[in-house]
């Protein structure tokens, strides 16, 4: 039968509503569910139904991680575990480590957190640290520590010097606290190219950052070189471990070949390493350390002159949970080093599989030399790694999508080491890539927006995309 314009129009617009509908239940899941407060409700809700709405939150949300379905994200998985930490958690969650006087484990905590990490990147006696809330907090202290000791000699258009797989934390940290970024290239390795890196030093440079584990790849840029380089040029070098520094030292005493990364390597002067990915810390804690005190003492804030009394902080934050350092101290002493030990076991022996089984794969090609991170992209123009990722998502899988070059990877945890989940992975992906083949020219569902990338405009446009969904993030469902 034969339709009208105003019909044909009409399904589009349906289509249209059904389609943004479907979008805004994705984004709030929960909308349509539960009551939205847009005020506090007049009355109290009875405790026990809060609870048990939220556990039925929490019991869909990790359905995915338990199962060892998601790349990164969940380290852990042990639910004792996260049990455990939470009565911990419980014990000083209202205290204001602030108030070093009432609450003087804090200090304890910190301070015992701090020693045990220096001592896992070989720290000597002048080594130091602080306890932020989470790698960007480190890394972003990090970048306004050197700036202030860059100040000291006169620097007043400070740049810093990283590679592109730097985190972009840094390029947050330096739009703040306008820093100018220098990206330079990688090397055929996918690592930091040192020569290119020379080339973008001037007197204003105050720093230089590699990557031990970068998000994107898992790899170990080449440290020594890049300490050495910014030893010759009188500037810091800072070492962004966040990723993989709570692995590579027990890889190494497991007999893993790992390259120098850490204090060992002279013209490191700080280290960022996340408690709260492979130290299995909860979410919210991170270590800055420094190869000594008076670099630490830079991004320290003190104010005797304030009529609310003498003021000092170690670094962004004022009032901060006990519960969280509490959590993080119990966290590592009842892992212990045996339990790092194996847990990196297994963690480097599913990642290998993984490995091997991507390699075997006809389409794909493994970036770089990692170890317990694998990312992977297409090697040849018929596969659209992007339409691999919609096929791995329709079978459940949740990844984490590269660009430039595009890319997928997996970041192995301690849920992927289940029997049988890596095997069921690359299964998956075998038919994924297939998938691909059999849809060539299909646009992606995930991914990068083709035609936009690389120029102002389609930046600008990217921009205003992106500042759309964080407004969407801090705004109530809508009704």
């Amino acid at each position: 039968m034969h339709q009208s314009p105003n019909h044909l129009a009409g399904d589009a617009y349906a289509r249209t509503v059904s389609d943004f509908d479907e979008f805004i239940d994705g984004f709030y899941p929960y909308r349509k569910e539960t009551t939205n407060y847009r005020r506090v409700p007049d009355q109290p809700r009875d405790r026990a139904d809060v609870l048990a709405e939220i556990t039925a939150m929490a019991q869909r949300e990790d359905a995915t991680g338990d199962q060892g379905r998601v790349s990164g994200s969940l380290y852990c998985g042990d639910h004792e575990h996260y049990a455990y930490l939470g009565e911990v958690f419980s014990q000083f969650s209202h205290a204001n480590v602030l108030q070093r006087d009432m609450y003087p484990s804090a200090t304890k905590f910190e301070a015992e957190i701090i020693a045990m990490v220096l001592d896992m990147v070989h720290g000597d006696a002048n080594a130091c640290g602080v306890i932020t809330s989470g790698g960007s907090e480190s890394l972003i202290t990090a970048l306004y520590t050197y700036r202030e000791v860059a100040r000291e000699r006169g620097v007043t258009k400070p740049n810093v010097v990283m590679p592109v797989t730097a985190h972009v934390a840094l390029d947050k940290g330096a739009y703040w606290m306008d820093i100018e970024v220098r990206h330079a290239p990688l090397t055929d390795a996918y690592t930091a190219d040192v020569a290119a890196m020379a080339e973008l030093i001037d007197d204003q440079t105050i720093c230089l950052v590699g990557s031990a584990g970068d998000y994107g790849h898992g790899l170990i840029d080449p440290i020594p070189e890049i300490a050495a380089l910014a030893a010759e040029r009188g500037i810091g070098c800072h070492v962004d471990g966040c990723l993989g520094g709570f692995l590579w030292p027990w890889a190494e005493e497991l007999g893993y070949d790992i390259p120098p990364w850490d204090f060992r390597v002279p013209g490191v002067t700080s280290i960022s390493a996340d408690t709260h990915k492979y130290g299995y810390a909860l979410k919210g804690t991170s270590s800055l350390l420094y190869r000594d005190k008076d670099l630490r003492r830079h991004q320290y804030f003190t104010y005797p002159d304030w009529p609310g009394g003498l003021y000092l902080s170690p670094g962004l934050a004022g009032s901060r949970s006990g519960g969280l350092i509490a959590a993080t101290w119990a966290a590592m002493v009842t892992t212990g080093r045996s339990g790092y030990l194996e847990a990196a076991q297994g963690i480097f022996e599913t990642a290998a599989t993984m490995r091997a089984g991507v390699e075997a794969i006809d389409g794909l090609a493994v970036i770089g030399d990692p170890t317990f991170l694998i990312a992977f992209m297409a090697d040849r123009d018929e596969v659209d790694i992007y339409l691999v990722n919609d096929a791995l998502k329709e079978r459940g899988w949740r990844m984490n999508a590269l660009q430039l070059p595009a890319a997928l990877h997996f970041c192995v945890t301690r849920p992927n080491t289940k029997p049988g989940v890596i095997e069921a992975f690359l299964e998956d992906l075998r038919a994924s890539v297939d998938y691909a083949l059999e849809n060539v020219g299909k646009p992606a569902a995930s991914g990068a927006m083709y035609g936009f990338g690389h120029t102002p405009q389609g930046n600008q446009t990217l921009n205003t995309l992106m500042s759309g969904v964080l407004d969407a993030m801090h705004e109530v469902a809508p009704e």
